[in-house]
This record gives C-alpha cells, structure tokens and sequence, in this order.
C-alpha cells in the first residue's frame, strides 16, 4: 500500500530541525514513493537547501510545492494535497521526529479495517534533545471514544495523522484560519460520519518548546478555538456544558501568566516521563 506525506515548510522554520524531521520520513521503515514539501512563501537558503539536499538523495520520493506568497497552514496544506498522488495521506510538521515503524504500523491499521478514514498516535513531548522526553500526549483509541473526547479535547496529536484524501477533498479540505485548522477538521469528519483510531503508543517525537507555550496564549487562538468549539455545539455535536468548559479553560490560559499555562499541561493534560 504506498502512501503519500505531506509537510509544510515556511521562512521562519529552524533548518536542522527540518532536516531531521525529514530524514525521519525517508527513514520509515515502509518508504513512502511521494513526498510532498509545501513550501508557505519564500522560504530562507538554509533551509531551501536542506530541501535540495534530502531531493538529491531521493530524487523520485520528494516533490517540491512553490507558493508565492505565504497562505497560512490550511490553504498550504490543500495546495499539497492537491498533488498527493496516494490516498493515504501522512502529516508530518517540519520540526517533529517520526519514529522508523510510524507508517507501517499506520497503514496495517488501514488495512485491517478498510471502513477506518484517520489514524493517529500517542506523541512523547521532549525539550532540546529527543532523549529528553518529558511527558506523552495519549488520545483515545477506539472510534467511540474518539467521539466522546472530541467534545472537550483535540482527539487526534495532528502531525501524527495518517488519513485518506478523498474524505478530506470530500469535506472541502482545511479551512482558510491561520489558528485551529486541524481541530476544525477534526470535528468536521466527526460531525460527518468519518471513522478514525489511534494507535495507544507513542510513535513521534513532538519538539515542545517555551515558545509551543507563547503560540497558544494569544487572543487570535482563543478566539478562533472558542469560534470552532462554538460550531460544534450549534450543530449538536457538544453540549452547552462541554462548550462552556472550553470558553473558560481558553480563557483563562489567555489572561494568565505562563507558568499557569505550564501547570495546567503537567498536570492535567499530559503524562508526565519524570
């Protein structure tokens, strides 16, 4: 079963990291035959050349994708999908480690279960270096519970995602926000009948920085999450208790310090590895 992989880069992406981040991908064990590299606007040299050099050692794997102008993440993403040429499509962020078996023991859960429309995993968070795992971010497994979490909570870690083309394509693909495209996807494939798993291990390495922290804790983040939570509960999805529960827990990682952000994470939100 061969599969596409679809990666964003953009000017303000760290060139090492998207090298290995690449590299994780080449390596997998089952090797995809169509890379395809998004490239958000113009990008820097270092990193154009990281590219070059991953396209040299792989010259039919990677298909480079030149935008103009930077679009923002979902549009960038639908001009990649466009060129998949695979249904089964794997995400990958260009600053994430992918382990060697991520895509194989994706697609097996594909071809167990033909019905199945997206499959994610669990993610080991870490800081600095990949050895220093700090804490794992596990979803739940099983269609059913998928839905139940998905009222709340992000049920899918999204540079894990493997799904297939057609149903995203179906459903209109990402939207055009600049914040939350891929918990506004997610709830769209829910609301709409997809089915989806997640394999209970952890099988990438998620790059967790202060600065993972200062992305989320800004007024266009919490508005656009408060606006797609807002959707689901108007079309049934969610009740007015799990929409409201959203809004205050949103809010309140807006107007507090950072250090309350952080509590909340190791506390609440993830598994600690300490």
């Amino acid at each position: 079963m061969n599969y596409s992989v679809l990666m964003t880069v953009y000017k303000n992406d760290n060139p090492s990291y998207l090298k290995k981040s690449m590299l994780s991908i080449l390596n997998q064990s089952i090797l995809t035959n169509d890379f395809i590299v998004v490239k958000d606007g113009p990008i820097t040299e270092e990193l154009q050349n990281v590219i070059d050099l991953m396209d040299e050692e792989f010259p039919s794997v990677i298909k480079q994708v030149d935008l103009k102008v930077n679009v923002g993440l979902g549009l960038a993403l639908n001009e990649g999908l466009k060129v998949c040429k695979n249904d089964i499509v794997a995400r990958m962020d260009a600053d994430d480690i992918s382990l060697s078996t991520r895509c194989e023991l994706q697609l097996k859960e594909f071809k167990k279960d033909i019905d199945l429309d997206i499959v994610g995993c669990d993610v080991d968070e870490f800081v600095g270096n990949e050895d220093n795992i700090i804490c794992t971010r596990s979803v739940p497994g099983t269609n059913e519970d998928i839905y139940r979490y998905a009222k709340q909570r992000d049920p899918f870690n999204h540079p894990t995602v493997m799904y297939k083309k057609k149903k995203i394509l179906d459903l209109g693909g990402y939207k055009d926000l600049r914040k939350n495209q891929d918990t506004d996807l997610w709830l769209r494939m829910l609301m709409n009948g997809c089915k989806g798993k997640n394999i209970n291990h952890s099988l990438l390495l998620f790059r967790f920085e202060d600065e993972t922290y200062k992305r989320r804790k800004n007024w266009l983040n919490t508005k656009s999450l408060i606006n797609i939570r807002y959707h689901a509960f108007r079309e049934g999805f969610s009740s007015f208790g799990d929409f409201s529960k959203i809004c205050i827990m949103q809010i309140l990682i807006y107007i507090m310090p950072i250090t309350f952000q952080r509590w909340i994470y190791q506390n609440f939100l993830r598994t600690s590895k300490k």
